[in-house]
């Protein structure tokens, strides 16, 4: 069990994210979007989506920063091991309430408006139900476990494991003895990176990065001729009199 959980669920969630981008682009590309529903509804997507967006800008940036650096680096360049937690937890908790706020919304909005509603797939669900289900173990594990209780220092931990997967040697011993609740983060993170390609989230790597150089759309009107304005009516009855009482030729 403990070989399916750290070694063969990570390789096989992250070969489905790479070979199910690959089919997804050749063959659904006219649905490589956001499906957006803005025309539907724009009242709660105008509040939801920033504070969603923002949320998980965050979020993903401390994952990245917590995972992927090493804690001998970040104490290399001046940041001692209590700044950084300290950074973390408080900088972690405005990004998590910003994005479940965010989330909050956004499904708020897929099931109250009706029109909505309608156009929310099964995919968007599963969707919805797999991140609602990620922010809730996330905000567990940095309010209840770090601020709340005793606190756990995943770098020493979670974080080694998880960059031995990229180098082939995962320590599968490291997450063993792991909280309960980092442990289902970890699992529904890869599980969630699997289900990726086939969701509306593959429009992130479709970013509108020419907007940033290409002219500005000009929108010009089709003026239509304006039609000459036709005589009088006492104008024609009158010719029509003239016409009429004039002598043949």
């Amino acid at each position: 069990m403990t070989t399916l959980l750290w070694v063969a669920l990570p390789y096989a969630c992250l070969a489905v994210f790479a070979a199910g981008h690959v089919w997804r682009w050749r063959h659904d590309q006219f649905g490589w979007t956001t499906h957006t529903s803005q025309l539907l509804e724009s009242r709660l997507l105008r509040l939801g989506s920033p504070l969603f967006h923002l949320g998980a800008f965050g979020v993903i940036g401390g994952h990245a920063l917590g995972l992927l650096v090493p804690a001998a680096l970040t104490e290399r360049v001046g940041v001692s091991e209590h700044a950084y937690h300290v950074v973390s937890l408080s900088a972690g908790t405005v990004t998590g309430v910003m994005l479940v706020a965010g989330l909050a919304l956004l499904i708020a909005r897929r099931f109250v408006n009706a029109r909505v509603r309608r156009v929310t797939t099964t995919m968007d669900k599963v969707l919805y139900a797999f991140l609602a289900a990620m922010v809730v173990l996330g905000m567990a594990a940095t309010v209840g476990r770090n601020m709340l209780g005793g606190g756990y220092d995943y770098r020493e931990t979670i974080a080694v494991w998880f960059r031995g997967i990229f180098w082939l040697q995962p320590h599968t011993e490291l997450m063993t003895g792991a909280p309960l609740v980092y442990q289902l983060h970890a699992i529904g993170g890869f599980l969630f990176l699997a289900l990726w390609p086939f969701t509306r989230l593959v429009h992130v790597w479709s970013a509108p990065l020419a907007y940033l150089w290409r002219p500005y759309v000009i929108y010009r009107t089709r003026r239509r001729a304006v039609a000459a304005p036709g005589p009088a009516p006492a104008a024609v009855r009158d010719a029509g009199r003239r016409r009429a009482g004039s002598p043949g030729r």
